[in-house]
């Protein structure tokens, strides 16, 4: 079985705002970070815990972190087994999470604490995910921002969600929103367009992009390909994954509807004509065997696929929809009531 995360410090029962904060050898900012989130808590007034989740720290943030959970009782320590990255880190803290709010961000002090009561109150105002938007960047001009605008206007168009900035994780959600979304891969830049295909109303608000005061980013133009990667899997968790022959059969209906009427060609070509077939139209002949080969396979593949997300929806008792809250409950005494039922004696015995 795998290890599970280990947890220390328990905050009280009845918590409203949970922050959620990945740390990644960040041992030099913490305690700055710390100082000012508890800070903003205490504005705020409102009951909070602090999930703090080590991924694998390996430069005294371990200790660090320890050392806030026995002071704080507030701070809930959530410690990886090895450095897994941002999404699980992310994933462990939703999970450990107990507010009925939750607020995502960096400890690298890239996010300004100060700036979490702007996101609560856009959320307040019937949203279920607030984004923040790094309206002014202050990263490097060709290897992030260029890079950042091309990715961020992909994924608006593929998603469907009008965001300027899909990459930041300073986020507020609705606990029930985001703890229904499951995050693997490098999938939580893109938690605003998992969370659209549930119905979720979501806004950004402007923020500050602060500079790294200590460390440097842990990214780069590395992982460029992944984001590529991961707006093809996206696209298809959106549009096709409870219908996904929709995707395979067009493909693959055209590869064999073209291959067969190239086959059929060369064969009217050697009725009518009495032409050799391998030496007239050998690479047409090929080609039409490729493409009926391909589209069988296709069709084949989304056949298999639609098997598959049935056993997987029906296995785990998955809903294909998301229910909406409702404004106004009916009252006991508008509800209808059950008519009664007459039952004519038989005489039997009962």
């Amino acid at each position: 079985m795998p290890r599970s995360p280990r947890s220390t410090a328990r905050p009280p029962c009845g918590v409203h705002l949970s922050i959620v904060v990945p740390l990644f050898n960040e041992a030099a900012t913490l305690a700055e970070f710390h100082h000012r989130l508890n800070a903003v808590l205490l504005l705020l007034g409102s009951s909070a815990q602090i999930v703090y989740v080590d991924d694998g720290s390996s430069d005294g943030t371990k200790d660090a972190l320890e050392a806030l959970a026995v002071r704080d009782p507030r701070v809930l320590l959530v410690r990886l087994a090895r450095n897994y990255g941002q999404t699980a880190a992310l994933a462990a803290g939703f999970d450990a999470a107990e507010g009925t709010v939750i607020v995502a961000m960096d400890g690298d002090l890239q996010h300004a604490p100060e700036e979490i009561p702007k996101l609560l109150v856009k959320l307040e105002e019937g949203y279920d995910v607030v984004s923040g938007w790094r309206e002014q960047r202050v990263d490097n001009l060709w290897t992030r921002r260029v890079p950042s605008k091309i990715a961020n206007w992909l994924m608006a168009q593929i998603s469907g969600v009008a965001l300027h900035d899909f990459g930041t994780t300073f986020k507020a959600y609705r606990a029930p929103v985001i703890k229904r979304i499951r995050l693997y891969g490098d999938l939580h830049r893109f938690i605003p367009a998992l969370a659209s295909w549930g119905g979720a109303r979501i806004a950004e608000v402007p923020i500050a992009n602060i500079p790294r005061p200590h460390n440097q980013s842990h990214y780069g133009l590395s992982r460029t390909w992944r984001v590529m990667a991961d707006l093809i899997t996206v696209r298809f968790l959106l549009r096709y994954v409870t219908r996904p022959l929709h995707l395979f059969g067009p493909i693959g209906f055209a590869a064999t509807a073209i291959g067969s009427a190239a086959a059929l060609w060369v064969l009217a070509m050697k009725l009518f004509t009495g032409a050799a077939v391998f030496l007239a139209h050998g690479p047409l002949l090929l080609l039409s065997a490729v493409l009926i080969q391909t589209g069988v396979m296709l069709i084949g593949l989304g056949l298999l696929a639609e098997v598959l997300t049935r056993i997987y929806m029906d296995g785990r008792h998955r809903r294909i929809y998301t229910l909406a809250p409702l404004s106004r409950q009916p009252s006991a005494e508008a509800r209808p009531q059950p008519r009664p039922v007459l039952v004519q004696s038989t005489g039997l015995p009962q």
